[in-house]
């Protein structure tokens, strides 16, 4: 390293006369002290992002939503808009067995313990030493020697180098934290996308076996027919065909399942043979969303304001870089004793301490400093860049939600009259091939129509519900930033957002 170190002492002991050394370093550590706090970052300023007045889809009616739905929302328990008992206690079951909120919660411990590492390094360090040792030999005598001493040593902080690294570290914490909010709502989300699937397969199970007890009927009637000799050898195998192809579509359906049954099983933690989801009814409820407004998404999406706090570390990074340029100080000071014996260590004249200040300075360095700050100002434009990314992806996300649960209310209208109107088509159907108006295959066309759009009907249905659990993901799920001020409407700056706290220089 090629750098110059100056480092004047000051020793003295009992006989010494250190009246002017107290006078002199108070002086030195005032002069520290009014230098200390300085911090070389530029201005810590949350990026602009181009937000529009109002979401470009109608958004629900303001005024829909109950005191005590608002709660639930602005607590995070976005889920309970839906309604269902058994998905409240499956998610409450996340919280407990995911993995993946373990990995999470893990980093935001560890990014504390190297936040107090860090803050810790704007205190100073004091070392205690103390020793006995008897020495001697054949040809001299038994000697004796003991010494008990303390030092400390301090870096004043005078450029801001050590608060500005504790304040990356900060924000650092607090992106861990929202990215730990971001993994619980990415869990929460994904659990309740399963179990709405597992309840409308276990919608579409049962509407399979109406059919199939419907198609075995069928079987039995053109039976009848063609041992009367009024039907076609054809008409029976049609029939047939027709029952065993709704068998098979009911296996694909439990075989669905089983497989979301399994998902949901390994968001809580478990092992699928040790998991079981019983059937029960589909409560098909699809609830609005508070949406409000886009610039309220900056404080509720966990991703965005995690994006947001690598900003401001980045920031605080550019002034540990610029700090490198100006020479770094260390107080040391020390204070023991030394004596044949233990007891003599308190008596005066073995009294010795000392005071020094230390300077390190680089003289050359090749243009590693100038390196060291222009890679932290490209890494504070591209965490930047990277936030207004994540900041217009999550108003496309939710304007992609607000669109299709639109378009999927009024698709589903549609689909519902297709359906009722295939019913009573194949109802006609049947009525005229007993009749002997019409061929068997009319019947079999027609109840493939119906069958066909009745579970259309249901998975629009079910579209609409993960929808609305995607919009609610895409507007943070009622989470907010923990340190940003109450009520802000905006992403906030470092000056308004409270980092954890980070301790003043000693005095």
């Amino acid at each position: 390293m090629n750098a110059i170190a100056l480092s004047p002492h000051r020793l003295g002991g009992a006989a010494s006369n250190p009246a002017v050394t107290p006078k002199r370093t108070a002086l030195a550590l005032a002069l520290l002290l009014a230098l200390g706090g300085c911090s070389l970052a530029p201005v810590d300023q949350t990026p602009t992002v181009p937000l529009p007045a109002a979401w470009k889809t109608a958004a629900p009616q303001a005024g829909w939503i109950s005191a005590e739905v608002a709660r639930e929302w602005q607590a995070g328990r976005w889920w309970t808009l839906f309604e269902d008992a058994q998905l409240d206690a499956l998610i409450q079951r996340v919280e407990i067995g995911n993995q993946n909120l373990a990995i999470a919660l893990a980093n935001v411990q560890q990014a504390q313990a190297l936040l107090r590492q860090q803050q810790a390094q704007l205190f100073p360090t004091v070392g205690a030493s103390a020793g006995q040792q008897r020495s001697g030999g054949e040809d001299r005598s038994t000697t004796r020697s003991a010494n008990l001493g303390l030092n400390v040593s301090w870096e004043p902080d005078l450029w801001g180098r050590l608060g500005d690294a504790a304040r990356a570290q900060g924000a650092n914490v607090q992106a861990s934290e929202a990215d730990l909010a971001g993994a619980r709502l990415s869990a929460q989300g994904s659990l309740a996308q399963a179990y709405f699937t597992v309840r409308e397969l276990d919608a579409e199970i049962a509407l399979m076996d109406e059919i199939i007890t419907g198609y075995e009927r069928s079987a039995k009637i053109t039976q009848n027919r063609y041992d009367a000799g009024i039907a076609a050898r054809t008409d029976t195998l049609q029939a047939q065909s027709t029952l065993d192809n709704a068998r098979a579509s009911r296996i694909a359906l439990q075989r669905s399942r089983a497989l979301s049954e399994h998902a949901i099983a390994l968001l809580v933690g478990e092992t699928p043979a040790g998991f079981t989801l019983p059937a029960a009814t589909w409560i098909d409820r699809v609830p609005a969303a508070p949406t409000g407004m886009p610039s309220e998404l900056l404080l509720r999406r966990p991703d965005v304001a995690s994006a947001e706090r690598s900003v401001s570390a980045a920031n605080a990074r550019i002034g540990v870089a610029r700090a490198a340029y100006f020479p770094q100080f260390s107080l040391t000071g020390s204070i023991g004793a030394a004596g044949s014996h233990l007891g003599d260590l308190i008596s005066a004249p073995s009294l010795l301490w000392s005071l020094g200040l230390s300077l390190a300075q680089y003289v050359f360095d090749g243009g590693a400093r100038t390196a060291a700050v222009d890679q932290a100002i490209a890494a504070h434009e591209g965490a930047t860049a990277s936030y207004r990314q994540t900041a217009l992806s999550a108003i496309k996300e939710v304007e992609d939600q607000l669109t299709t649960l639109q378009t999927l209310a009024e698709q589903q209208e549609r689909t519902r009259a297709s359906a009722e109107a295939a019913e009573r088509i194949e109802q006609q159907m049947m009525n005229r091939y007993q009749s002997g108006l019409s061929a068997y295959t009319e019947v079999v066309t027609a109840q493939a129509s119906a069958l066909s759009a009745r579970r259309s009907l249901m998975q629009l249905q079910l579209q609409r519900q993960q929808a609305a659990v995607a919009l609610m993901q895409a507007l943070g799920g009622g989470w907010q930033m923990p340190w940003a001020p109450a009520g802000a409407g905006a992403a906030p700056t470092a000056s308004a957002a409270a980092l954890p706290a980070v301790p003043a220089a000693p005095p």
